[in-house]
């Protein structure tokens, strides 16, 4: 054991533990999960040292070995990872401040093994001319912006699948609802369509919103300010860490600004949010047009998963709706937790970025994962039964609707009602009793033109 000392007091530390006195106590004073930081912050947490260092060489604010020995242990980090020394839990106190000095703890000694004749700080010299207030915040954008390629990969994949239903199925013919009652027809191709649509939109909204998360608070350092970075430095930092990950970040116009508000998160939560509202809403649908089989819509009918009941043989249910749903409902939660975590900020600083983090990161992850089992196990080999959407379409006395430029509304209307009293058709009511000719009625009544009227 080693024996080392913070400003708290003294406290023995594993001998060959990479992490030091604040990486431990954290780990004591927040036995709230065992999730540990997403290791995306952490790699971006080492790339913001190494571009730091450079910057701090290049401002002659460090020495060259010093410099040398601490690119090469984030570089020796971002090979091996290590990240069994990363023990800081995702929930944690401190705005930040004990996931950076676990970095910070880490490089410096991963630092002094391969160089063991020269003392490496974790302060003095990792952290220099940076604090956990801009770095944070940093290290999080960036794990959120490595983390969306594959979520906004999913949702173009559920387009494209959507768009492919859509063409699959242009032609046929369904009942339209409102409020779960009878409306006028529609097609299944219209419908896949407009579901892309949907998702085109949620695909727009996340890419706007993920713009803001590339504008940094780096240089600002406690509150804004700049306060122990040199000119150069604060100059130049945010062209070093591009050099380092490609990934097109800008500093903050305003860094007093950057550092104590977070409406930008809440921004990227809300687009995220959005878009498990609309994949909640679309399963929900899936789940009603799939409903039965023979007590229900029938309308759909989805691939079959997994056995849907212990005691009611060949009993199949919505499993993978149903997850999506449940996915919606978590990401929702997540949102709500961001919006308060953003509100609860005080003056220079907010506190509360830690759950903020784990909340869009987890729901990136999630909801990614979420699309894929929705393309690959239900929209990849769905059907529609169209014997039941045909003939639900004759039965509905709502197809009537056409005739209101003809015959007028009321006039209409009671056609309607008598049909549905009488228990038989409208198109034959219009024929037994010469309102309309047989062939007049043929044409109102065909499939493309109660989909598209008098086109």
């Amino acid at each position: 054991m080693r024996l080392e000392e913070d400003c708290v007091g003294k406290l023995e530390v594993e001998d060959d533990a990479l992490y030091g006195i604040h990486s431990l106590r954290a780990a004591t004073n927040f036995p709230i999960t065992k999730e540990k930081v997403d290791p995306l912050v952490i790699e971006s947490y080492i790339q913001l040292k190494k571009a730091s260092v450079t910057a701090n060489y290049d401002a002659n604010a460090i020495d060259v070995i010093k410099y040398n020995m601490i690119v090469e242990a984030c570089d020796y980090l971002l090979e091996h990872h290590h990240l069994e020394s990363f023990i800081t839990p995702a929930i944690q106190g401190g705005a930040g401040t004990s996931t950076n000095m676990n970095v910070n703890e880490v490089i410096a000694n991963v630092a002094m093994r391969l160089h063991p004749e020269i003392k490496i700080h974790p302060n003095d010299d990792v952290n220099q001319a940076q604090s956990t207030n801009d770095t944070y915040p940093t290290a999080g954008k960036m794990a959120m912006l490595k983390r969306l390629p594959k979520l906004t990969g999913e949702i173009n994949r559920l387009i494209e699948t959507l768009d492919g239903l859509a063409k699959q199925f242009k032609f046929t013919i369904k009942l339209g609802r409102t409020q779960l009652q009878d409306a006028v027809p529609t097609t299944f191709g219209k419908s896949f369509h407009a579901y892309a649509s949907l998702f085109r939109r949620d695909l727009k909204r996340i890419n706007q919103a993920s713009e803001e998360l590339k504008s940094i608070s780096m240089g600002g350092t406690a509150i804004g300010t700049g306060t122990n970075t040199t000119k150069y430095y604060r100059e130049h930092i945010v062209d070093e860490i591009n050099k380092i990950t490609n990934m097109g970040l800008k500093q903050d116009t305003d860094l007093i600004d950057a550092i104590q508000n977070t409406d930008h998160f809440v921004a990227f939560s809300s687009s995220l949010k959005t878009l498990a509202v609309d994949l909640s809403k679309f399963s929900n649908d899936l789940r009603l047009l799939g409903s039965g089989p023979q007590s229900g819509l029938n309308e759909l009918l989805l691939p079959k998963r997994q056995a849907g009941s212990s005691i009611m043989p060949n009993k199949v249910n919505p499993v993978i709706p149903e997850v999506v749903n449940q996915v919606a409902f978590e990401v929702i939660g997540f949102d709500a937790t961001v919006t308060a975590a953003s509100e609860a900020g005080q003056l220079e600083l907010n506190a509360f970025e830690p759950i903020m983090f784990k909340s869009i990161l987890t729901a990136e992850i999630h909801l990614a994962n979420a699309i894929t089992t929705l393309v690959d196990n239900c929209l990849v080999g769905i059907d529609v039964n169209v014997d039941q959407c045909l003939d639900d379409v004759r039965k509905s006395a709502v197809t009537a609707t056409v005739l209101s430029p003809i015959l007028g509304y009321n006039k209409t209307t009671e056609l309607i009602k008598r049909a549905t009293k009488e228990h038989d058709t409208v198109p034959h009511l219009l024929i037994q009793n010469n309102i309309l000719s047989a062939d007049k009625v043929k044409q109102l009544f065909s499939p493309e033109y109660l989909v598209n009227g008098n086109e």
